[in-house]
């Protein structure tokens, strides 16, 4: 089959691999469909050492299912399915908490496993992981359901995490895919008022239509005094960071009002960030956030995708081929897309 490796930073190339097979009981293999370009693919693509390549790429794929493991059960040949870009059983105690990337039996795509940009793709703890779509559906929803895979069920966990309720006030940090489908998450939650903290005019026009009621396109202490102004000078209950810079967490900490909660689900480049007395502790607010257990949100998700009553799908702005995967890249690097979707060659 083709599959896209990662060979170094900024060096991405489609090449031929062996063919996944089954190698436990537990295993399908998936023919892929649909699959895309994450951001945070770009952080190796921006940092990746010639030593730790060539790795596979990709986590995010629908596809149909090919062959299945004896061990499989509720899954045929012909399947059309979703997989969440992390593994898991579904039957543990932290999957039975909603809590999927944890799962001792699970782990990410691409990990080990192959990634999810190429022809096919071998599922571990398939029966626990992929959820099954309609056969029949229309291919135009496929780019809305392969965002059950990642981004929509991620931006969903951020707003979840921070409690979004009806008629809060909400900052979101970040006018990627994520960030923007943040925002439809908090809007969907009830929040009355959505501030998006992004400054690319096409992604905050997405933005406004996903359910922003403001944006501001100032960083730091300037963005920050724009939230406060917006706020009664008080900041918001909750703020969703969805870029994983410092810089964003220290907009966070601005943007947040006392007693609030800060989501993260942006993946840290950092490892060293301010909680104490004069940042969180003082002021009583919250932290948390992390990796999105996406499997826990795609049957709650899935039935506004299906009948059309959201489009998430609107983030993928530029359609490659696998071949193609590489230029795919390069266009999010130089943001001149959004999000790529990939389509087998």
């Amino acid at each position: 089959m083709r599959a896209t490796f990662m060979y170094e930073a900024g060096d991405v190339r489609v090449q031929d691999a062996p063919d996944p097979v089954i190698e436990q009981p537990t295993d399908a293999i998936v023919r892929v469909v649909r699959s895309c370009v994450c951001g945070s693919d770009l952080h190796p693509y921006h940092t990746m050492e010639a030593a730790d390549g060539p790795v596979p790429m990709g986590h995010e794929f629908l596809g149909t299912v090919e062959d299945i493991g004896s061990e499989v059960s509720g899954l045929r040949r012909g399947d059309l399915v979703v997989a969440p870009f992390a593994y898991a059983d579904n039957t543990c105690e932290f999957c039975r908490e909603g809590l999927h990337t944890s799962c001792p039996n699970g782990g990410f795509f691409a990990t080990g496993v192959g990634g999810g940009q190429a022809e096919a793709v071998r599922v571990p703890q398939a029966q626990g992981t992929l959820v099954k779509l309609p056969k029949d559906v229309d291919e135009a929803l496929l780019p809305s359901l392969l965002t059950l895979a990642d981004v929509y069920g991620t931006g969903y966990h951020a707003a979840h995490m921070a409690r979004v309720r009806p008629g809060d006030s909400v900052t979101v940090i970040g006018d990627g895919a994520v960030g923007l489908l943040a925002v439809l998450s908090a809007k969907r939650l009830g929040a009355e008022r959505v501030i998006l903290m992004g400054r690319h005019k096409d992604r905050t026009d997405l933005g406004r239509f996903f359910g922003a009621t403001d944006v501001i396109a100032e960083r730091g202490e300037e963005g920050i005094a724009k939230v406060r102004d917006l706020t009664g000078g008080h900041g918001t209950r909750a703020v969703l960071e969805a870029v994983g810079h410092m810089p964003a967490y220290e907009m966070a900490l601005g943007a947040v009002r006392p007693g609030g909660v800060i989501s993260r689900v942006g993946v840290p480049q950092y490892e060293d960030a301010p909680v104490g007395f004069g940042s969180l502790f003082g002021p009583n607010i919250t932290l948390n956030g992390g990796p999105a257990p996406v499997r826990a949100y795609i049957e709650e998700l899935l039935p506004a995708v299906l009948d059309g009553t959201v489009e998430p799908g609107r983030v993928f702005d530029r359609t490659v081929n696998l071949e193609e995967t590489p230029d795919g890249y390069r266009a999010m690097d130089r943001r001149e897309a959004l999000k790529v979707l990939v389509t087998p060659s």
